[in-house]
């Protein structure tokens, strides 16, 4: 492999220079957090220290295909954890860097996410923190939480109050000014489809379980957003279903989700891996189910989006039924560098205004004929009218997203691979934030 200043730039390795300082300074308060000084060329930006912490935001193309392994050093001795920041990765929350303080950082490129990264060389960086405060600011205030009222239920526990975004009708709001220009950058020809089934034809979907109030925590070890992630110990079976299954491909997804009732919360992890007594995970996230918090500006979560997963999965038992009461999480293959509450991460580095960005809201068309669907399919289908679905993540387009399940008709879920792209509209976005 060449040397990793051939593939990321100037601005990259500077930003990497604050990660030496996560693993330091900790306790530091926002009042008395230090601006970073890298005395280089920057396209690198800094938000304000907020609770004693930064968030570094970048541009890199070539990070989109490139696993980054840092290092940390001291003295020329290594110190702190070795951090892997996932491809694609545009932004990373450490540590606000006190004054004057010196380090040394080398940063090679991996060949995969999961794979070594032996053979690549290193290069190394060097920064230093400077007094020149920010000011505080705090957190953006939680969505107000309504009655449980109608809501969705995962055994004893409801998937979030009435009022919450997942939960919201959305089938007379405005249509957004830009989403002939959405529907088409994300396929208009292109037609729907059900990532999910019953197992028939392989481990499709994204799985989670239910457990007692009782269930033993397990350690978790966060490998690439320790400082975006809701620390453990996680109730979290040791074998728990993984998204993709037993042979889930290593650089896959990996989802673990898990509600525990009591409680009522759900452990979401990204990227999970058996460790020991417990896992490994890329980030992971808790969320009160009772309640209508979201992640804080900035923030990813154990989806790109910064958003839950459980809310946006199609489950058998309310399909079944013949109502699903809130939104679907689903997945577009290009998005731009924005997000739209209650988002709070974007996943690109395109500045195309005419992608989706994290967050989008689509609901079927009024005009669209669901007469010709029955069971299940048509059970979704009046969700979409009713509560929409939200981009998540990147990925297939169109590929809408729900639990693996036996209960699932798989003949009767792919007559939706007949609803075209063009049957949605964009609804009108509020509050789009960009980096």
């Amino acid at each position: 492999m060449t040397w990793i200043t051939r593939v990321l730039p100037v601005a990259l390795l500077a930003f990497v220079c604050g990660l030496l300082l996560a693993g330091r300074d900790h306790g530091a308060s926002s009042a008395s957090a230090a601006a970073l000084d890298l005395r280089s060329p920057l396209t690198l930006k800094q938000s304000a220290p907020r609770n004693g912490k930064v968030v570094m935001t970048w541009r890199n193309r070539a990070t989109q295909g490139r696993v980054i392994e840092v290092r940390t050093f001291r003295g020329g001795k290594q110190f702190g954890v070795v951090r892997r920041l996932p491809k694609g990765t545009s932004r990373i929350t450490i540590a606000a860097p006190p004054a004057g303080r010196r380090v040394t950082v080398k940063v090679r490129a991996c060949a995969r996410r999961g794979g070594p990264c032996g053979g690549s060389a290193f290069t190394t960086v060097v920064g230093r923190g400077s007094a020149t405060p920010g000011t505080p600011s705090t957190p953006p205030p939680p969505v107000p939480n309504g009655p449980v009222g109608d809501v969705p239920m995962v055994g004893s526990c409801p998937v979030r109050p009435a009022s919450d975004p997942w939960n919201t009708d959305i089938s007379s709001e405005p249509v957004d000014p830009r989403s002939d220009a959405y529907i088409k950058s994300i396929g208009a020809g292109d037609t729907l489809h059900p990532d999910f089934g019953s197992g028939q034809y392989g481990d499709f979907g994204i799985p989670f379980a239910v457990v007692p109030a009782n269930q033993p925590l397990v350690p978790i070890r966060f490998v690439a957003y320790p400082d975006e992630s809701d620390p453990g110990p996680y109730p979290i079976p040791l074998n728990a279903h993984i998204e993709g299954g037993p042979n889930a491909p290593a650089d896959g997804d990996r989802h673990v989700i898990v509600v525990r009732e009591g409680e009522c919360k759900e452990y979401d992890l990204f990227h999970a891996r058996r460790e020991g007594g417990g896992f490994s995970a890329d980030g992971g996230a808790v969320w009160d189910l009772t309640k209508s918090t979201y992640r804080p500006d900035g923030w990813t979560s154990a989806d790109a989006a910064g958003l839950p997963i459980l809310p946006g999965l199609a489950r058998a038992d309310e399909a079944s039924a013949g109502k699903i009461r809130h939104a679907l999480r689903f997945t577009v293959s290009k998005s731009q560098a924005a997000y739209v509450p209650p988002a709070s991460h974007e996943a690109s580095f395109s500045t195309d205004r005419n992608l989706p960005p994290m967050g989008l809201r689509l609901r079927l068309k009024a005009s669209f004929d669901r007469t010709p669907y029955t069971g299940q399919a048509r059970a979704i289908l009046d969700a979409l009218a009713t509560y929409g679905m939200i981009v998540a993540d990147n990925g297939s387009d169109w590929f809408i997203s729900g639990t693996p399940d036996p209960a699932w008709d798989d003949d009767n879920l792919n007559t939706l691979k007949k609803v075209p792209g063009s049957a949605f509209e964009a609804i009108e976005t509020k509050g789009i934030k960009r980096g």
